[in-house]
């Protein structure tokens, strides 16, 4: 493994881990949760970027300024976000890496920024975030916060999206059009929405809504929702619902 700054920030780095023989089958892009907050940090996803390197994915395990003392947040968290995705372009030669085959996978908070990361080419001139030089194949949302707008309404994680937005819809609207995946239909992109109905902390209706939203929208979406499971057991490398997600994500993005 090693890690490489994508900025001149700390918090600007990611963990680029390769399998241990082969060249990889395409490169995973994971981007962890914590609602966007300061003491949540990317070794929340250290085992899943194992497993995936073990089943010949080329990882890249990101860290980005989250709301707290780092300055993350509204646009900060966007900007890093779509700097470390667009990094690729620049390691891909000495790595072997194609980014034409590019999948992100994100958990909680980081399935809502992985689905932005594909809403990227769809954005409009100037905005954080616009013209992406890496466009993922395929998105997966674990536990996903996939509508800032109805995670406001809810207060989910105690208000987290007013804090990331620095306010509610009708005191920033214009954030959460471009902000919130759920705001930006269609993506484009192939959707892999994977969702626990015993999650207490994003409950899966939210993952429900968004996908018939998607559909409606014309997006290619699946909704994997796994009866019994909470928010971490997703992000458990050892567990049945990381395996069913892996399995899916397999078959969504097989070898080139």
């Amino acid at each position: 493994m090693r890690t490489v700054a994508y900025g001149s920030g700390p918090d600007q780095v990611a963990d680029l881990r390769l399998p241990d023989r082969g060249t990889p089958r395409a490169v995973v892009v994971l981007l962890h949760g914590g609602f966007w907050r300061e003491r949540y940090r990317r070794d929340l996803m250290d085992g899943l970027a194992a497993d995936l390197a073990g089943r010949g994915y080329a990882t890249w395990n990101v860290e980005y300024r989250r709301v707290g003392p780092s300055g993350g947040g509204w646009p900060a968290t966007l900007t890093d976000v779509a700097a470390a995705m667009d990094a690729l372009d620049e390691l891909a030669g000495e790595h072997a890496l194609a980014v034409d085959r590019v999948a992100v996978v994100g958990h909680s908070a980081g399935g809502h920024l992985a689905l932005w990361a594909a809403a990227r080419a769809g954005l409009p001139a100037g905005a954080p975030g616009a013209g992406p030089l890496v466009r993922p194949r395929v998105v997966v949302s674990l536990a996903g916060v996939c509508d800032l707008a109805e995670a406001a309404r809810r207060r989910l994680g105690d208000r987290a999206a007013q804090g990331f937005l620095c306010g509610g819809p009708d005191e920033v609207p214009e954030r959460y059009e471009l902000a919130s995946p759920a705001a930006r239909l269609p993506l484009g992109v192939a959707q892999l929405l994977v969702h626990g109905d015993a999650d207490d902390r994003v409950p899966v209706d939210v993952s429900r809504s968004y996908a018939s939203a998607a559909r409606a929208a014309g997006d290619t979406v699946e909704l994997l929702e796994l009866a019994g499971v909470d928010h971490f057991a997703v992000i458990e490398p050892r567990s049945a619902a990381w395996h069913a997600a892996a399995a899916r994500l397999e078959a969504l993005l097989p070898p080139g």
